[in-house]
């Protein structure tokens, strides 16, 4: 199994709707996730034992096999995956018996995919806890949590609490993109907020911007258009 100190984690989607299939498996993979697919129950049950993936994300209702057996085999072999149910079955009494089966998690169609996104990153973050205490290096960019301070090419630079809070959640989770809704819920703790927080977040991100890329010649902090933001290694 990957993890996500030494690779990217590995996302295994069991799908039967071709279209959607493609759509979550081109948009998960641009989040920095390795994505295998799956079309029947049988063959996620397959591709489960021999490709070992850190994330099931399971369809309801496939061919051959229900994805319900599914779950219940993955709990009762015992195999070590997390499990987020999608599935247009999203009644409370469909999510009792998806969570009594054993799902982690349990998301309807149709589906915000900046929510499935937090969620996946929320379900793998158990899995992979970020040493919070390490400093952290991504290119010429260092945070030292402990400390809470940061350094880009040496200099120092002047972050407000909240400024920091943000960089080193974009940090721990480099590479990836971090949407809106996540910012909102783990940096903010907002999550049950009925007004989203998405103009605030943008204007912090802004001054991040100003402070963290503006002067320097490489830029490292990136808007991904209509999901979030990324905080990745400078291109060689």
């Amino acid at each position: 199994m990957l993890t996500a100190g030494s690779g990217h984690s590995r996302v295994l989607v069991v799908e039967d709707d071709q279209k959607l299939a493609e759509a979550l498996t081109v948009g998960i993979r641009a989040a920095g996730y390795e994505v295998d697919h799956a079309a029947t129950g049988e063959e996620g049950f397959f591709l489960l034992h021999s490709q070992r993936p850190d994330l099931l994300i399971l369809d309801l209702t496939l061919p051959h096999r229900s994805g319900l057996d599914v779950l219940r085999q993955v709990r009762q072999e015992q195999i070590d995956t997390r499990v987020l149910v999608l599935t247009s079955h999203n009644t409370v009494d469909d999510r009792v018996e998806g969570l009594n089966a054993g799902a982690d998690d349990y998301l309807g169609k149709p589906f915000s995919f900046p929510e499935l996104l937090a969620r996946i990153e929320a379900l793998l973050r158990r899995i992979h806890p970020v040493a919070s205490n390490s400093t952290i290096r991504i290119g010429d960019l260092r945070l030292d949590p402990r400390a809470r301070v940061a350094f880009r090419a040496g200099v120092q630079l002047d972050l407000t609490s909240r400024e920091f809070d943000v960089l080193l959640f974009l940090a721990e989770h480099r590479g990836r993109t971090v949407s809106r809704e996540m910012l909102a819920r783990d940096v903010w703790k907002e999550g049950s907020r009925f007004t989203p927080l998405d103009n605030v977040i943008d204007v912090q991100i802004a001054r991040l911007r100003r402070k963290v890329d503006d002067p320097f010649p490489t830029k490292i902090l990136h808007t991904i258009r209509g999901l979030g933001f990324s905080l990745r290694e400078p291109q060689a």
